[in-house]
């Protein structure tokens, strides 16, 4: 269970995972503008469970794991996950990066790469951050900014592999971090799985508190999912979708009477009207 929402700014975060409910007291990054519907204008974003926006969700991720790092309770690692030991690039970083939490931003770009350069989908980062939030649970470490990235990297490299149809190989993320060596990410990999116990299983409802968890947060902290007027087009568009759900509904419910009915009819079933939000 995400516990990720617990956190904030004044306190740190308990051992035992609780709810992503958590990070709503949080001090929101910085003020962005917010759209509001009115007689005339209706606005609507297109995110949805099945079809998260991208950009939007990487946002919310790397913000939950931005939380994640500045309110630590210590520096609980591994070697395996320090860049200090493998480090992720030759070239040189400033003598207090290891010390010093790394800003949302930075979070976000370094996300941000590895989903443009491997083509990853916004599903992929909202597992990402459920087996991130695992291995801090299971294995009891920390995430800090010694060893975020190599963390990051492996939840991606694992997300990626479980939930996208085209996994991305290791030695397509070293085309990417060209200074990691293929040896370096199969061994991250292993003891990644091996600290999650292999439980590498996301169940729908885990991923959909997710994801309205992710919502929340967002709406906190004034991260909005980006907004559009509701025009005729996309009006259209909503209601060809709920009608594919309304077909698909009814054809449900008439399979369900067939295999009831086939019984002497002593099973009957009766249909309700769906409440689709």
């Amino acid at each position: 269970m995400s516990w990720l929402l617990s956190l904030t700014p004044q306190t740190t975060p308990e051992r035992a995972p609780s709810s992503l409910a958590s990070l709503r007291q949080t001090v929101s990054p910085g003020p962005l503008s917010k759209k509001y519907s009115s007689c005339s204008t209706i606005f609507i974003d297109d995110s949805t469970v099945s079809q998260p926006n991208l950009k939007s969700t990487i946002k919310c991720v790397t913000l939950a794991i931005y939380y994640h790092i500045k309110n630590r309770d210590s520096d609980r690692s591994l070697d395996i996950f320090d860049e200090k030991l493998h480090p992720l690039s030759r070239e040189a970083v400033p003598a207090d990066y290891f010390h010093v939490d790394p800003e949302h931003k930075l979070i976000y770009r370094f996300v941000r790469t590895l989903f443009s350069a491997a083509q990853l989908t916004a599903e992929c980062a909202i597992v990402t951050l459920v087996y991130l939030e695992r291995l801090l649970t299971y294995a009891e470490l920390d995430i800090c900014p010694a060893n975020w990235k190599y963390i990051v990297l492996g939840a991606i490299l694992l997300a990626s592999k479980v939930w996208d149809d085209q996994a991305v190989w290791n030695v397509d993320y070293c085309q990417i971090l060209k200074d990691i060596t293929v040896e370096d990410m199969n061994e991250m990999e292993r003891h990644f799985l091996e600290l999650l116990q292999f439980n590498i299983n996301v169940p729908a409802s885990v991923y959909a508190k997710y994801y309205f968890d992710l919502r929340q947060l967002a709406d906190d902290n004034n991260l909005n999912f980006p907004l559009e007027p509701l025009n005729n087009q996309r009006a259209q568009k909503l209601e060809a979708i709920s009608r594919l759900c309304e077909d698909k509904y009814k054809d449900l419910s008439r399979a369900a009477m067939r295999r009831s009915f086939s019984v002497d009819n002593l099973i009957g079933i009766r249909c309700s009207n769906a409440v689709l939000s």
